[in-house]
């Protein structure tokens, strides 16, 4: 009769988790949540910034193209966006096209030896939603920053 009282007692308990372990496990979830959530926006952001200085290389390179063969720069203001997607510097032709990166618009404003390009992006971050970049080479955010 005492084996038998005694074996009942000695059973392992397998009931579970007590609430003080998962209010632990919660806790911790919920600090690494507060640390990773800022990052991910910051990382967003640097993507959006660095997509929009792409565009704004890649829009240059093809305005020089289109100079080499046309001694001229794209006269009218052309712009495409927001993106993603694609128009000609020359209109209707497919042969200088350039583009925007997802959630950019990309405007050119150029005269006979000198143009501006402007990339603007709201999902860039304050003092980051816009981008200017000269003939001369010159890229700055609109919050004055170089690029």
């Amino acid at each position: 009769m005492f084996k038998r009282i005694s074996s009942k007692t000695d059973k392992p308990r397998n009931e579970g988790f007590t609430l003080v372990e998962l209010l632990i496990v919660v806790a911790i979830i919920a600090i690494l949540a507060a640390i990773a959530i800022p990052q991910f926006s910051l990382y967003r952001q640097r993507a959006f910034r660095a997509s929009m200085v792409s565009d704004a290389k890649n829009t240059s390179s093809m305005l020089e193209f289109y100079f080499i063969t046309n001694q001229t720069y794209v006269s009218p203001i052309t712009s495409v966006g927001p993106g993603p997607a694609t128009a000609y510097l020359d209109g209707a032709a497919s042969t200088f096209p350039f583009s925007a990166s997802t959630g950019n618009t990309v405007s050119i404003v150029a005269a006979a030896s000198t143009y501006t390009i402007t990339v603007s992006n709201s999902n860039a971050g304050a003092g980051k939603s816009t981008l200017t970049w000269t003939s001369a080479g010159a890229c700055t955010w609109v919050d004055g920053a170089a690029c």
